[in-house]
């Protein structure tokens, strides 16, 4: 990248000498012999820093910083380095308030000026790469919506995230429980503290004690040092148990107990510690249902449901869709570096019909294949696979006259099977989420009904 320089001083011959420093170092050089006409030119040329004199006549360079402040109130304008032969220590200290990144005195030593310019502008790069990392962490966690589900959503969120209270947030895998945790996280007082994140399905039963709480060296084979439990990582901010459903009864325990008293002990330690833990659970599951087969504490459900939330699948705020699929198109342009590109109108209302059993989740991930697939515009010839529906069959009972119940039973069960089994592209575990079924269960009624995963 090439800078854009302004030189503003009223001494052609340092105009002249500065030119020729700059330019020998590659940099565009401009230059005006007083701050009116600086002024004039910054509203018209991308300027990126400026080399202003304190005393010129006519407008001075304090009262050109004053303007420069009031134009550009967030430091978005171009770097000012301010030189003189004739101020005192209070107008330097006084240019540095206006927003000045540095002052220099006359007569000018070469490398001083170019240490002092490279400096600005590597401060100003940096300053800009800062600015870009905020704004890719809130597109990241960024929630679209404008139907009255995320409204009400919304709403939520801004009265529960500054209290304590425990969190139970429920909803489909796919409809972003984890950004929601985030988003209450972030709006409140414990935004500047950690935010850990445990998936308590991706733990193996006999690890989450250990994940959990830590454990001493020696507790267990393997156990080479003293390892620190997720609940003190978190220590002071808020942990986040995603998956809470799929704990076991033992680590359910030592739960409630950190609930119950903040205390808990590493695996094989004696010490008690105590932590002071926001705790935000999520689960698809219904746990009610798993409380009454005593699947889960009833106690503990308690404990983490004092604010529970339903976050809406995707099929009950479909008027959203559009937004979703801009926002996912405008996020991955920029993420492949790709100019950013249009959708046919088709595209976005076919998208909208489809009932999108994996949410917000399955929307992104074929978008995201459409993006990476696609040329400068994505038509439905860029569809991930057929949407396109003539309208819902036609259900004549009458085909059926000749079956006995049972048979009945059977015939429709093994249909509605293979049509989750074929939505969900065979994935065992995501369609016996979608059935309500245990895995077990489903494999066995495959095998009973035959069915088998059609050709592509």
């Amino acid at each position: 990248m090439t800078y854009r320089i302004l030189i503003v001083d009223d001494e052609r011959n340092i105009r002249t000498a500065l030119r020729f420093v700059l330019e020998d170092e590659d940099y565009e050089v401009l230059d005006v012999p007083d701050a009116e006409s600086a002024l004039a030119l910054i509203g018209r040329e991308p300027i990126h820093l400026i080399l202003l004199d304190l005393k010129m006549k006519g407008m001075g360079g304090m009262d050109c910083l004053r303007v420069l402040h009031e134009r550009f109130p967030d430091q978005d304008g171009p770097l000012v380095i301010v030189i003189s032969g004739q101020a005192t220590t209070a107008e330097a200290m006084e240019t540095v308030k206006m927003g000045a990144f540095d002052f220099l005195e006359k007569p000018l030593e070469r490398s001083r000026v170019l240490v002092t310019i490279k400096n600005a502008l590597q401060h100003r790069q940096l300053l800009v790469e800062h600015d870009n990392l905020v704004g890719e962490l809130a597109e990241r966690y960024q929630m679209i919506g404008q139907s009255r589900p995320m409204m009400e959503l919304f709403r939520q969120i801004e009265k529960i995230a500054p209290t304590k209270g425990r969190i139970l947030i429920l909803g489909e895998s796919g409809t972003g429980k984890e950004l929601v945790a985030r988003a209450i996280h972030e709006h409140s007082t414990l935004a500047k503290k950690p935010f850990v994140k445990v998936n308590c399905a991706a733990i193996p039963p006999e690890l989450i004690e250990s994940e959990l709480f830590g454990h001493e060296k020696g507790a267990f084979t393997g156990a080479v040092s003293r390892k620190i439990g997720l609940f003190e990582a978190a220590n002071g901010g808020t942990i986040f148990l995603d998956e809470i459903g799929d704990m076991s009864h033992s680590a359910q325990a030592k739960v409630l107990r950190v609930l119950q008293s903040g205390e808990l002990q590493r695996v094989g330690g004696e010490n008690t510690l105590m932590v002071d833990v926001r705790v935000i659970a999520a689960t698809h599951r219904d746990l009610e249902a798993m409380v009454r087969e005593n699947a889960f504490r009833e106690d503990l459900y308690f404990r983490l449901s004092v604010l529970p939330i339903l976050l809406p699948p995707l099929r009950e705020r479909t008027e959203d869709i559009p937004l979703l699929v801009k926002g996912f198109i405008r996020s991955f342009c920029k993420e492949y570096g790709f100019r950013e590109k249009s959708v046919d109108s088709k595209v976005i209302q076919i998208l909208a019909e489809h009932q999108w059993p994996g949410n917000v989740r399955e929307l992104k991930n074929q978008v995201e294949r459409m993006v990476i697939l696609s040329g400068d515009h994505i038509g439905v010839k860029d569809l991930p696979f057929d949407y396109v529906k003539k309208g819902p069959p036609e259900f004549d009972l009458k085909s059926f006259s000749h079956m006995s119940l049972r048979e009945f039973k059977n015939e429709t069960e093994k249909a509605f099977l293979q049509m989750k089994l074929d939505e969900s592209d065979w994935n065992i575990s995501r369609a016996a989420e979608l059935l309500g079924l245990e895995r077990t269960n489903l494999h066995k009624k495959i095998k009973q009904y035959e069915l088998v995963r059609k050709e592509s």
